[in-house]
């Protein structure tokens, strides 16, 4: 399988990204002489292996009948300070709202996305240190 993106200059810093028909604005920050009207490349990333590892984790939970109220995904990036800036380490947060909900389950679910399914996760931890925690809230 391959996958084909493009991004399409409008102006300045500013570009038209497209994911499988999905528009996308992308722009630099004023400092970097863009307008700031879109989300700069490097966080998506985060969002990549954000998006990656929730979809895993709602479908596993899902075959093993657990439910949740909410769920959230967030993804810290730490960037190095030197050139080519990049991501030297990224922490996840998996946050669970609901009642009685069993962290043995939500665990394994979490542990098989990061261990076996989350395709962003495997070539991410290759290159850059990895952490994850569970927060449950009722």
């Amino acid at each position: 399988m391959k996958h084909t993106v493009s991004a399409n200059w409008l102006k300045n810093m500013s570009f038209e990204g497209d994911i499988d028909g999905h528009k996308i604005l992308i722009d630099a920050k004023p400092e970097h002489g863009g307008e700031n009207k879109g989300p700069t490349p490097k966080p998506f990333m985060l969002l990549a292996l954000a998006g990656c590892t929730a979809m895993d984790v709602v479908s596993i939970l899902g075959k093993m009948q657990v439910q949740f109220d909410d769920f959230n995904v967030s993804v810290e990036g730490e960037l190095t300070d030197e050139f080519p800036r990049h991501y030297n380490k990224m922490h996840v947060i998996y946050e669970f709202k609901g009642k009685n909900l069993p962290l043995d389950k939500i665990q394994k679910a979490i542990s098989l996305s990061e261990d076996k399914y989350c395709g962003v996760n495997a070539v991410y931890k290759k290159t850059i240190e990895m952490s994850s925690e569970i927060r449950v809230k009722l």
